[in-house]
């Protein structure tokens, strides 16, 4: 991606070239004709909800259909690990010679979830499963709302601090032995909490979601969690993601208004883009809040290579 953004920008369309002037509309009236969909976003929660409500009913009624929590599962006995307590669980082997004794079900269980996500889009699984999103994503709509309003203002911080916390919480694991960062990972806090009852840890998430209302928005999500940053190292190669097509944009900048991870969609500004089509970088989360939101169409979801074969 930072390639392709370091090129030489394409010229800019004139109006003439515009989507809305193909159609024959005026900007606002194409704007309108097209706004309202929630398609995906509407998909992506029913999946979000019905998932994690898999553990509470396998939970509940004794069912061998998705047991334990985020943190690490079975899925009709076929087991699935977390992939940064798998990274710190080998970290620790390693220095303390241990590695031998990682269990097969251990390597079948990371090995999967890694296959998986690199092939449905690495941060897929933050947007379609993790259970903090879906809070910060509502929590993310009241901070943009106290914004507006100017009852409170904007912070935001390199997104690069995110991989300080990576390498971070791997050497504490490597110094403690532990696996410290599950003892404050909101994924897993909440994962369990909804499975096996309430707890006071609930407390930090709930400090965590007032935190990103009213100072800095997806602050655990852009900046601090690892699991994030893990997929979306994976992200880098995967397949599946999605695309954006030039000649359909009109650079209303909807897309970025509500994109989760809105530097990803940089070519979108006019004049910025330096080829036809871009493909959205390992950030992107495939959550399809640009793809409902865009009038021309000018993002949707590809399989990389999949048009040239067709």
């Amino acid at each position: 991606m930072i390639g392709k953004k370091n090129k030489t920008p394409l010229p800019p369309k004139v109006k003439q070239e515009m989507p809305f002037v193909k159609e024959g509309l005026s900007f606002l009236a194409w704007q309108k004709k097209y706004s309202g969909r929630h398609k995906w976003r509407n998909i992506r929660w029913a999946v979000l909800l019905g998932f994690n409500g898999l553990f509470i009913l396998s939970f509940l009624l004794d069912l061998s259909l998705l047991e334990g929590s985020l943190s690490g599962s079975r899925l009709l006995g076929f087991y699935l690990m977390d992939p940064f307590n798998s990274f710190q669980l080998l970290v620790i082997s390693a220095f303390t010679g241990h590695l031998q004794y990682l269990t097969m079900n251990f390597i079948i269980g990371f090995a999967t979830i890694i296959i998986f996500y690199f092939l449905v889009g690495g941060r897929t699984y933050c947007s379609w499963l993790c259970p903090y999103h879906f809070l910060a994503e509502w929590g993310e709509k009241l901070h943009n709302y106290l914004v507006k309003k100017k009852k409170i203002k904007e912070h935001a911080y390199n997104r690069y601090l995110r991989y300080l916390f990576w390498v971070g919480f791997l050497l504490l694991a490597l110094l403690t032995r532990n696996l410290v960062f599950e003892d404050i990972n909101p994924v897993g806090i909440i994962s369990r909490a909804l499975i096996y009852g309430p707890g006071l840890i609930l407390l930090w998430v709930l400090v965590l979601i007032l935190f990103e209302i009213v100072y800095t928005k997806r602050f655990w999500c852009r900046y601090v969690c690892p699991i994030g940053t893990t997929w979306s190292m994976v992200g880098n190669l995967t397949p599946f993601g999605v695309k954006f097509e030039l000649d359909k944009c009109a650079h209303c900048l909807d897309c970025q208004k509500v994109c989760l991870v809105p530097h990803e969609l940089w070519f979108v500004e006019r004049g910025k883009a330096t080829q036809q089509r871009h493909d959205v970088g390992s950030d992107c989360t495939r959550c399809g809040l640009c793809i409902d939101v865009c009038p021309g169409q000018a993002l949707n979801y590809t399989v990389k290579g999949w048009d040239k074969i067709l």
